[in-house]
């Protein structure tokens, strides 16, 4: 079997399917990309024992047959990583399984992995089950950009491990929490007649999110029967399985009447903390918050190794004077995670959740973060 193929292509595509494979399988089989050639195109899969990635390229030319085989992961991804943009002329020996890669100043030969044929399959979705989302691309990967961090890694609750989609009749809400800080996006574009939900793992979002273009126009359409999920996006899909369980009810922690307002500029506030931080100490990184009119200021100490820091920003501030305290680490992340220029604090007492908003929402969407206090040693 002969094939011509782009070499930035089959790098880029490859790169991205090998964040699917883990380091050590019991199946060798399960350690190389399955190419599979049919005609001008080129279906490459990548899997483990939870999740399966599947991508189709374009051939520059024909293929002299169709058929199947399977590279090493590491073997194939070194092979073509570090070549410039250039055609790339596969030759595939299905008896002896030889492969040789020709480019413009040079060749690689090596060995294809036998039993391609046995690569495994993937669970199917079961129909009398299946639930269809549609949202546009650009939504759902800003949605798991802004919440992934907030995922927890938990043995006791698998559940607070993964992204949370709340399909409802005004909105899908996308949800992450580990208990001390959470996310929540509203997109009232996309719209459900009854309510379903599944929870997305942690690895098949940082995948989603790698390959999703932020392009207006492409739409994802997500299949899911409560144990796994087909997500369909431009260049490919993603199979996975689900985390099995009852989310908690985010609603219910999320205050609804916070009436003091500090209005900030995000990257004003982010660089104090991330000045401060390495003077807090190391098991706790709690920073202390005075907040007044006109000015916040961020405390820090470490009374183990008499290490202190103290800065002061400059904010507009609509409440009663407080001391609160928070994990800077957190409060960090969600400063991070929050691409606008200007957030507001909403608080109501040092015991109490706070939320940090953007002063603008986006339109047609509601995105609230949120974070636990730390209880001050006066």
């Amino acid at each position: 079997m002969t094939l011509t193929i782009s070499s930035t292509t089959l790098a880029n595509s490859l790169t991205t399917l090998a964040k699917v494979i883990v380091g050590k399988n019991s199946m060798p089989i399960m350690d190389c990309f399955l190419f599979e050639v049919n005609n001008n195109k080129m279906t490459i899969t990548a899997s483990d024992s939870e999740n399966r990635m599947i991508t189709t390229v374009e051939l520059l030319d024909e293929a002299s047959e169709s058929g199947i085989f399977a590279i090493q992961c590491q073997t194939i991804l070194n092979a073509v990583k570090e070549l410039p943009e250039q055609p790339l002329t596969i030759d595939i020996n299905r008896e002896t399984y030889t492969v040789e890669v020709n480019y413009q100043n040079g060749k690689y030969k090596f060995t294809a992995q036998q039993g391609a044929e046995e690569y495994p399959d993937f669970l199917d979705l079961l129909p009398e089950n299946t639930i269809t989302l549609t949202v546009d691309a650009k939504s759902l990967s800003d949605d798991i950009s802004r919440s992934i961090f907030a995922t927890a890694n938990e043995e006791i609750r698998p559940v607070m491990n993964g992204i949370y989609l709340d399909m409802l009749p005004d909105h899908l809400a996308v949800v992450a929490s580990d208990g001390h800080k959470l996310v929540r996006t509203r997109n009232f574009k996309v719209k459900s007649e009854e309510k379903h939900s599944f929870i997305l793992p942690k690895k098949p979002a940082s995948l989603l999110k790698a390959v999703l273009q932020k392009n207006e126009e492409d739409e994802v359409v997500i299949k899911f029967d409560g144990k796994i999920a087909v997500i369909t996006y431009p260049d490919g899909e993603l199979h996975c399985r689900l985390i099995e369980g009852r989310y908690p009810n985010y609603n219910s922690v999320i205050p609804k009447d916070n009436p003091n307002q500090l209005t900030i500029d995000r990257q004003a506030f982010a660089g104090a903390l991330r000045r401060i931080l390495p003077f807090a100490s190391e098991s706790s990184c709690q920073i202390r918050m005075h907040i007044e009119m006109g000015k916040l200021v961020l405390l820090a100490d470490d009374i183990d190794f008499y290490t202190s820091a103290k800065e002061e920003v400059i904010c507009d501030y609509n409440g009663t004077p407080m001391d609160i305290g928070f994990k800077g680490t957190s409060m960090s992340e969600i400063l991070t995670n929050l691409e606008w220029d200007i957030v507001i604090l909403e608080l109501a007492d040092p015991s109490r959740p706070c939320l940090v908003i953007p002063a603008e929402q986006p339109e047609n969407e509601d995105i609230t973060m949120l974070i636990m206090p730390m209880l001050l040693n006066d």
